[in-house]
């Protein structure tokens, strides 16, 4: 599978680019806050540099990342694959796994897992006017929710696509025995697990589950939150308001260890002209079963920095090389 050319999203006629400008941080939410403009020319400078495919969510700011989306894509929309991803409701009665956390501005809200029928087409309605779109072409359901059964919230999603509001059906941090529910409920396209050379959990039965079924499979996190960019040190302090700060990936011995593997794997950088960060992309895009990755930019230049993963190509060799330079370090961070 090349590294260049866009890839078909599991069995649907969807087609996304192998990098993904994931738009978490443009929602303001958990990053310590954003630049509307800068978000507005990352998404536009992926845009033109190849990267056509971007994914939100709802709930990315409570409804502001998606609105950020929609300015950047104005007058571009025959140009681009929008997902996003509803089911993490914060305003809407229902659900699972109430959540007590703050928004972007500071306020208080309660946030559940809500995939109900009676919540999705709401959501979806939502989505399409804060995009400023007709249709969505990947429509996701954010996290599992409990309350609602699986074959339910397939029928919600099968009458959106049934009705052109939406043109794949899509599900993110569901198990196998969840996959296979929603995909015999429904034409499955893709599951977003996260994923990287740090976090390899789906290779021992998520994985293999899709790639039997014939769903896609777009990671989040291949690059956990910049730290496998090599430019975290140690010693960095966090802002307020920024989840890493409490994220165990973090601890400066944790943040030491992965910094060590990034030097191993450095000279393989070097030979072909390009940073760690872009190694770590390309790296993850050609592993098997992986159809896309989801890699953040707060302004233009990172944005282009991250198309430019798709510059190059690494041989099977090079490849098991970085996994293995990571082996170790995969196991310690996972049981800290």
């Amino acid at each position: 599978m090349s590294v260049f050319e866009p890839r078909p999203l599991g069995n649907s006629d969807v087609l996304v680019t192998p990098v993904i400008f994931g738009a978490w941080a443009v929602g303001g939410w958990m990053w310590g806050g954003n630049d509307e403009a800068d978000s507005i020319a990352a998404i536009q400078a992926s845009i033109d540099h190849g990267v056509t495919t971007i994914d939100t969510a709802a709930v990315y700011g409570q409804g502001y990342g998606e609105e950020v989306v929609g300015k950047a894509i104005q007058g571009r929309r025959d140009q681009v694959q929008i997902a996003t991803k509803g089911g993490m409701t914060w305003d809407l009665e229902g659900g699972s796994d109430p959540w007590n956390t703050q928004d972007r501005l500071g306020h208080d809200i309660l946030i559940r897992r809500n995939s109900s029928p009676k919540t999705i087409p709401i959501e979806c309605e939502r989505s399409l006017k804060r995009l400023g779109v007709d249709v969505i072409d990947l429509y996701q359901i954010h996290w599992p929710d409990t309350t609602t059964p699986v074959e339910d919230t397939m029928a919600a999603l099968v009458k959106l696509k049934d009705q052109g509001k939406i043109r794949a059906i899509g599900v993110s941090n569901y198990d196998a025995t969840w996959i296979r529910k929603a995909a015999a409920a429904g034409p499955l396209a893709s599951l977003q697990p996260p994923y990287s050379l740090i976090q390899r959990k789906i290779e021992k039965e998520i994985l293999p589950t899709c790639i039997e079924l014939g769903v896609g499979v777009i990671v989040y996190s291949p690059m956990e939150r910049g730290l496998l960019t090599g430019s975290v040190p140690a010693d960095r302090v966090f802002p307020a308001g920024d989840h890493r700060a409490s994220h165990k990936f973090f601890k400066p011995e944790n943040r030491a260890l992965v910094n060590q593997s990034l030097e191993t794997v450095r000279p393989i950088a070097e030979k072909h002209g390009v940073s760690l960060a872009q190694l770590v992309i390309n790296w993850t895009i050609q592993e098997p079963g992986i159809t896309a990755a989801l890699v953040g930019a707060r302004n233009a230049e990172q944005a282009i920095h991250n198309a430019q993963a798709l510059s190059f190509q690494l041989s099977p060799e090079e490849c098991a090389t970085i996994r293995k330079a990571f082996d170790q370090t995969s196991a310690v961070l996972m049981a800290s």
